[in-house]
């Protein structure tokens, strides 16, 4: 997921600077609960792997451009259910950045709308995990219907983001709407990939029970809450 350079003009993008100024500020927040919680070493190890993680889902997983955006599995529920919504948050930020400064430089102008992009719908989807997963239930033990409704959050909340973005930018025209369609219908296998994905990696934890108390991934992947 990259907005396209030139979609939003100089003119408008300073929009992208207060949201993801706002998108931050939150994931702040949280972070300094996360360190009284989990601790700085814990929350240090995590947020490294979540960034090496998310800068392999950028350049070296398959994307493709289609419409206003590009399609990436960015493994955003992954990162979430295996690393906690901080780390999986620094980890977005940081790849993006990492991505835009050294391989795509073109694309850091755009970085406040991509980072927006990333991570509002990431703290929306960890909202909505504290709503639908029960508190006896453990990470390892849940269920694609479980990951395939986060999955639907995050991923879609990318969808309408991109889709704000591009009407913002080049309003409501034919050929507008048209990409936008294109880049939303691209998106659903991503939406429907990304569960197996999930469950993929939390099998792989559930059979890896040495891992239990580690710092390196979070609490919540083996008890529950």
């Amino acid at each position: 997921m990259h907005i396209e350079p030139g979609l939003v003009d100089a003119g408008k993008i300073v929009l992208s600077y207060a949201t993801a100024t706002a998108a931050l500020g939150y994931g702040a927040r949280l972070a300094l609960k996360a360190l009284q919680r989990d601790g700085a070493l814990a929350l240090l190890l995590r947020s490294a792997i979540a960034t090496a993680l998310v800068f392999a889902s950028f350049e070296i997983l398959p994307h493709h451009p289609v419409g206003v955006s590009e399609v990436h599995l960015i493994l955003g529920t992954t990162l979430l259910l295996l690393l906690g919504a901080v780390p999986a948050a620094i980890g977005l930020a940081a790849g993006l950045l990492t991505q835009s400064l050294f391989f795509a430089p073109q694309d850091l102008p755009q970085y406040g709308m991509n980072v927006t992009t990333l991570l509002v719908p990431l703290f929306a989807t960890a909202a909505l995990a504290e709503r639908i997963i029960p508190q006896s239930t453990a990470y390892v033990d849940l269920s694609y219907a479980q990951t395939f409704k986060l999955s639907l959050a995050y991923q879609g909340g990318i969808v309408v983001w991109v889709a704000f973005w591009a009407l913002y930018g080049q309003g409501v025209g034919a050929d507008n709407l048209q990409s936008i369609g294109s880049f939303g219908a691209a998106y659903l296998s991503v939406v429907l990939l990304e569960p197996l994905v999930d469950l993929g990696v939390l099998a792989a934890a559930k059979a890896l029970r040495r891992l239990q108390g580690s710092t390196l991934i979070q609490s919540r992947v083996y008890q529950p809450a």
